[in-house]
C-alpha cells in the first residue's frame, strides 16, 4: 500500500458541497492499495503511521507522533498514487488495486488506525471528492508497505 502523509492544522473532504469528513491537527492521508496488497499491509501501514514521529515537541524537533499530540486522522482513497509516468504523458494505474479490493483495503487501513486510538474520518470510496486542507510546516511524506 502507498500512502501521502500531510501533516494539517485542519482538513475536510466535500462531496456536492457537503462536509463527509474532517479532522483538526492530525494527518491528512492520502491511500492507495496496489495490486497484491493485502490486510497485513494495510495493518502495518496504519501501524507504521501511527508511531511516525513528525510533530514538533515542546523544543521544536519532530519528535511526536499522532497518538502522542491527540490529533486526528482524514484518510481518503486515492487511486491515482499508483501513477506510472515512466511513458508517454497519460499516466497509467494498471498497477492499482481492482477496485473492490482496494475498497476493502481502505477501509480496513482506516479501521486498523481507530483501532490503535487514533479518531479516523473518511471520504467516499470511488466519489469525486473536493479536498481541503492546510498543510502545517509544509510537511509531506510518502510511505509504502
Amino acid at each position: 500500500m502507498r500512502a501521502l502523509l500531510q501533516r494539517v492544522s485542519e482538513a475536510r473532504v466535500d462531496i456536492d458541497g457537503q462536509i463527509v469528513g474532517q479532522c483538526g491537527q492530525g494527518l491528512m492521508i492520502l491511500v492507495c492499495a496496489m495490486q497484491g496488497d493485502t490486510e497485513e499491509n494495510a495493518a502495518k501501514l496504519a501501524t507504521k503511521i501511527a508511531k511516525v514521529r513528525i510533530f514538533k515537541d515542546d523544543a521544536g524537533k519532530m519528535n511526536r507522533s499522532i497518538a502522542d499530540i491527540g490529533g486526528s486522522a482524514l484518510v481518503v482513497s486515492q487511486f491515482t498514487l499508483s501513477a506510472d509516468t515512466s511513458r508517454g504523458n497519460r499516466p497509467g494505474f494498471s498497477t492499482a488495486a481492482a477496485p473492490d479490493d482496494g475498497q476493502l483495503l481502505y477501509l480496513q487501513f482506516a479501521d486498523c488506525l481507530r483501532g490503535l486510538g487514533i479518531p479516523v474520518e473518511t471520504g467516499e470510496f470511488g466519489a469525486d471528492m473536493q479536498v481541503s486542507l492546510t498543510n502545517d510546516g509544509p510537511v509531506t511524506i510518502w510511505m509504502e508497505q
